[in-house]
């Protein structure tokens, strides 16, 4: 018997002991995960994707009792692009951003803070 690692389709271990497929709905990595994480990568991804100057982006986010809060801070010049026409581009990045933390159980609300 050789020593070596053979992998099939699915890329699960084979010889020695066998891993479970990822789909038998089992998360071993559950207690690891930060509350809201899912909702503050898409909030971050897509403010820098709408900010002319990413870099000056900043997320704070406040764990109060209900939910997560998240507070938007960008260059001056920025905010009218975060909040759009009429705050439509603020009220779809609330609704992606609520929709993401829902994925993980979580309440959310995002403030655009002018400094």
């Amino acid at each position: 018997m050789s020593d070596e690692l053979d992998f099939d389709d699915d890329d699960d271990v084979v010889s020695g002991n066998e891993v479970a497929d990822e789909a038998d709905g089992v998360d071993d990595m559950a207690g690891n995960r930060i509350e809201g994480g899912t909702a503050r990568g898409v909030l971050d991804y897509v403010t820098r994707a709408i900010a002319t100057e990413p870099d000056s982006v900043v997320v704070e986010t406040d764990d109060s009792g209900r939910g997560l809060r998240f507070r938007i801070h960008v260059a001056p010049g920025d905010m009218g692009r975060m909040i759009g026409r009429r705050g439509r581009v603020a009220q779809a990045i609330r609704t992606v951003v609520r929709v993401a933390g829902s994925r993980d159980g979580v309440d959310t609300n995002v403030d655009f803070v002018d400094d």
